[in-house]
């Protein structure tokens, strides 16, 4: 049946699927299986010849197929939209293996097509420019280890996640990748990474339109960040969203689903994977269109600014997750640990001074209270106003010697002073003799302790923003000190609240923004359920740490039902959230934390 097949169908069916890459060892598998059905029959080619002619071993042929009807199957690239059309239009007198031949020269066709879209998607989106159009096309032929291609249909409006899908499942079918969502993620990485221009001519290009206006530079590499799939919108769109009134404002609330959990064979293959050293870390500028590996991501589409702040060298790019607008990094060009310190502040003024459009801030530099990444110097910003930038001044406080400086608590669930001068340099030196005082303060009383045993305990997290011709400082007061009672540290959600959120409370949820973990958006489901069939939850594995909590919002609506169950746990999530905030405040909203706030402002000299 097979030997009816010429070498032009053989070339493009069996050569083309897994030639590309002899490393690999399921492409050698397929590579040799195809050319021994060319040259002798799929009957009477055995598994043990496959092996033998693929230089592998039984144990890794059977790793990957359970025998040769699983190989032959795992051949065809069969795209569930188009299986049956063409099912439909094929000749019925075929045997099951001329089927599964038709069915791969058809799908082949397919390739090109997804190749041709993803030209389109390139050129329509100005990553690259039609004198490009040949190389990159070509590009594209070499990482899919493809030598020929055919279709010059012009696409427009592609959609680029299917288009990725239907290359992915070529390349997984062709033994170019493993399949999963790790390695999925590391070859289409990959691919986009062919249609990306040099580093440099995405700096020229910036700072060409920075010549216009800040934000025309950032539109433009925002715009570039999303569009190079950098930042996976079809991601981002899946994170679950909504905001939720309190006496503090309007807190946003995010369940976190953009990030993609590692499926279990990734996560083996991480952990037994050597430990290599480059880049340091996920900040680092040597992430710059590096390839990746299992347990660190690929970055061949990302880009990074150069930028000068404070006369020292740092980079400038997105988040690949965008908790919120325009959500970028701003981290040191050398991997420097994190530090609270009076060059920050100069830092941090001087980056909004050249973005005025622009918040930015750093996570505080001791552990518990600052982010997960303390290795590596950087702020966080973008252009949103959260809803701390909106709280009002409550208490204003006045410092001596600095008169011209606008001084005051916010109303706050935090601990927080805002400073705001049109001199920066006024702000500089206030807000350094604050960082001086408080990193030594101690006021037993509300139990506030600068250290214990030799380990500090004070620290900050600053944020800065310009507002119309100010510069504007908000203050937030950390202390990471933990008892046995709370061991994740007393000022951070109890464990009360661990139901809810139980991670660090670092830069973001600090300004109002809830990055809640995925596994809420099933417990919600299970919990509208039980709810609204007033089911009893202690028994359950999964929902039995939201009881206590499930009482309470019994207790405070006499009316609960299908369809109102679902904003009711929205708004007490968020009120769950604000009580978060509340226990990482250092100084409470009482009239004895007040006081406590007070006495520390006045200790200022």
């Amino acid at each position: 049946m097979l030997k009816s097949l010429n070498k032009n169908n053989y070339a493009l069916w069996g050569g083309n699927m897994a030639k590309k890459n002899s490393r690999n060892t399921k492409g050698r598998i397929i590579s040799a299986a195809w050319e021994l059905f060319y040259e002798q029959g799929y009957d009477d080619t055995t598994v043990e010849e496959i092996i033998d002619k693929s230089q592998t071993s039984k144990g890794s042929f059977y790793h990957y197929f359970e025998g040769k009807d699983a190989l032959l199957s795992s051949l065809s690239i069969l795209f569930d939209e188009k299986y049956q059309e063409l099912m439909e239009v094929m000749d019925k007198d075929m045997d099951s293996f001329e089927k599964l031949m038709y069915l791969n020269r058809e799908l082949f066709k397919m390739i090109d097509n997804s190749i041709r879209k993803l030209v389109c998607y390139g050129l329509e989106k100005e990553l690259f420019t039609k004198r490009d159009e040949i190389y990159v096309t070509n590009r594209l032929l070499e990482i899919l280890g493809l030598d020929s291609f055919s279709c010059d249909e012009d696409y427009n409006n592609v959609n680029l996640e299917e288009t990725l899908k239907e290359l992915l499942d070529y390349a997984v079918s062709a033994g170019l990748t493993e399949d999963g969502t790790v390695y999925r993620d590391l070859f289409d990485t990959r691919l986009m990474g062919a249609l990306m221009p040099r580093p440099s001519e995405v700096t020229d290009r910036f700072y060409g339109l920075y010549k216009q206006s800040p934000k025309a530079a950032t539109d433009y590499f925002y715009r570039l960040s999303c569009d190079s799939d950098y930042i996976r919108r079809y991601r981002v769109e899946k994170d679950i969203k909504w905001i939720t009134k309190t006496e503090y404002g309007d807190l946003d609330i995010t369940i976190n689903l953009s990030k993609p959990e590692k499926d279990p064979k990734a996560i083996a293959a991480a952990k037994n994977a050597p430990q290599a050293g480059y880049p340091k870390c996920m900040l680092c500028r040597e992430c710059e269109g590096y390839a990746g590996r299992i347990n660190f991501p690929a970055r061949q589409n990302h880009r990074v600014i150069p930028v000068k702040i404070n006369n020292t060298d740092w980079c400038f790019q997105y988040s690949p997750y965008v908790y919120y607008n325009e959500h970028c990094i701003v981290f040191n060009a050398k991997h420097t640990p994190m530090a609270i310190n009076r060059d920050t502040f100069k830092k941090l003024l001087d980056f909004v001074g050249q973005f005025p459009h622009y918040f930015v801030g750093s996570n505080a530099d001791l552990p518990i209270v600052g982010g997960s990444i303390l290795s590596h110097d950087h702020f966080q910003g973008g252009n949103y106003t959260f809803a701390m930038a909106k709280a009002p001044v409550e208490y204003p406080l006045m410092f001596a010697g600095f008169e011209d400086v606008s001084a005051g608590i916010l109303k706050w669930p935090m601990s927080v002073i805002r400073l705001s001068a049109e001199n920066p340099c006024r702000l500089i030196e206030l807000a350094d003799k604050i960082l001086v005082s408080w990193r030594g303060y101690t006021d037993e009383s509300a139990f506030i302790y600068a250290e214990t045993e030799g380990e500090p305990h004070n620290t900050i997290t600053p944020i800065a923003r310009k507002r119309g011709d100010r510069c504007e400082l908000d203050w937030v007061l950390r202390n990471n000190i933990t008892t046995k009672e709370h061991p994740l540290g007393v000022f951070h959600p109890h464990a009360e609240l661990h139901h809810i959120k139980k991670e660090n409370i670092g830069l973001i949820e600090v300004m109002g923004l809830a990055v809640l973990p995925a596994r809420l958006k099933t417990e919600m489901a299970q919990l509208k359920c039980a709810i609204t069939e007033n089911r009893d939850i202690r028994d359950d594995e999964m929902l039995a740490k939201h009881a206590d909590w499930v009482d309470e919002i019994k207790h405070k609506y006499s009316d609960i039902n299908e369809n109102n169950i679902e904003e009711i746990l929205k708004d007490e999530i968020g009120l769950v959230f604000a009580k978060v905030l509340e226990h990482a405040g250092v100084f409470k909203r009482t009239a004895d934390g007040i006081a406590a706030f007070k006495r520390f402002a006045g200790s200022v000299k």
